[in-house]
Parts: C-alpha cells; sequence; structure tokens
C-alpha cells in the first residue's frame, strides 16, 4: 500500500471531473439555504451523515471486493433523482478514465467495458482505489473529503466566500470524517458477509429536490 497513492487520488487536481459539480451548493445558495461560512458548515454536515456515508461504504465495499455491478445497483437505488443519478455516471466516466490512465488494472477495463456510459462514481472510486493498492478506509477517506470539499470549492465561487474560511470549515469537520469513515467500513465489511442489501441507505430529500431544480436551469455554473 503506497499512502503516496491515496494523496494522487485525492488530490482535487487530479483529472476526475469533479471540478464541475457543486454536489448541490449552487441549488442551495440559490434558495439561500448557503449564504455564507457558517451555512456551508452546516449543509457539508448534512451531506457527510448521508450521502456522504452511503457513497463512502460504496467505495468501501468495492475496494474489499464486493461484485461492482451489484454495488452499481445498490448506487441506483439508494439515488432517487434522476439528475443524481447522471451527474454520477458522468463522474464515474470521468474518474474511469483518469484511473485506468494511472493505475492499470484488468478489474477496471471490465468495469469500464461492463458500463461504458459510466458506473456510479462511489464505486469507480472504490475499484480505482483497489487497483491503487490503498485500503477500503482510504476509499472512504477519499469518498468523504471529495463529498464536502467539493461545495466548498464551490461556495467560495458562487460567494466568494474567503477560501481561507471554506478551509476552515473542512478542518472543523475533520473528527465527523473521521467518525463517519469508520461507519463506511464497517458497512462495506457487513455487506462481504450480508450483501449489498445491508449498506447504509440514508438520504438526503433536499439534496434530490435541488438537483431536479438545478437540471431544469437555462444557466448555471455547475453541473450540478
Amino acid at each position: 500500500m503506497s499512502r503516496a497513492a491515496l494523496l494522487v487520488l485525492a488530490d482535487g487536481r487530479f483529472p476526475a471531473g469533479g471540478h464541475a459539480h457543486s454536489g448541490g451548493a449552487e441549488a442551495a445558495v440559490k434558495a439561500g439555504r448557503i449564504t455564507g461560512a457558517a451555512d456551508l458548515e452546516e449543509f457539508c454536515r448534512g451531506r457527510l451523515h448521508t450521502t456522504g456515508l452511503v457513497s463512502a461504504s460504496l467505495a468501501a465495499a468495492a475496494v474489499l471486493g464486493l461484485d461492482p455491478v451489484e454495488l452499481d445497483a445498490a448506487a441506483d437505488a439508494r439515488t432517487p433523482s434522476p439528475a443524481l443519478r447522471v451527474a454520477a455516471r458522468k463522474l464515474g466516466r470521468q474518474l474511469m478514465r483518469a484511473g485506468r490512465a494511472t493505475w492499470p488494472s484488468a478489474e477496471l477495463d471490465a468495469l469500464a467495458g461492463r458500463f461504458p456510459k459510466g458506473a456510479h462514481q462511489p464505486v469507480v472510486l472504490g475499484m480505482v482505489a483497489r487497483a491503487a493498492g490503498l485500503g477500503a478506509d482510504d476509499a472512504a477517506y477519499c469518498s468523504l473529503y471529495e463529498c464536502v470539499s467539493g461545495p466548498a470549492s464551490a461556495v467560495v465561487r458562487l460567494l466568494s466566500l474567503d477560501p481561507f474560511d471554506a478551509t476552515g470549515v473542512l478542518a472543523g469537520l475533520a473528527p465527523e470524517i473521521d467518525v463517519v469513515a469508520q461507519r463506511a467500513v464497517e458497512g462495506g465489511r457487513c455487506a462481504v458477509e450480508g450483501g449489498v442489501g445491508v449498506l447504509p441507505a440514508g438520504g438526503a430529500p433536499l439534496l434530490e429536490v435541488g438537483a431536479e431544480a438545478h437540471a431544469a436551469w437555462a444557466v448555471r455554473l455547475f453541473a450540478s
């Protein structure tokens, strides 16, 4: 295992397409739910404990060797919004391209062949982490950091929020990321014995509703 590989995968400059997505922050800003750093923290905390936990558990399960096709179906079932399903697959396709170029793998090739239009991003993340020789905990942390750093970066652009304040929000959430990462890995390990149906399935209805509204906007800064 190389922790340097984790740094590469988690780096915002890794060409996985995440910079084009706000994680629901653009819709939340327009709705007035995010107006500054305090609101951003609450928004990220909500994502962390709901969709973040779900995504991180899917990524951890993929590293642990669960069937990625079954995991993709589980991700679909846990994503009610069609707009979010489309976004997740677009992100998965871009991450797959970057992952295969960086850590060539027969497993990644097979998954890309099975889902030419893209598998769900958390599943691909776990498979890329596996190809890079990383562990389930690494994949969970990477997924969770992306879950909160994406909205934080987006809000800096959307509201001209001070980047120092946005980074402070991420640092303040670090202890909770530790807790959720542990839960995600435990969920993945339970799924090894009990199947994908036992993976966490927490939802965030406002994110789902916001994603559907956002997808219909004529003008938007972010894809989702």
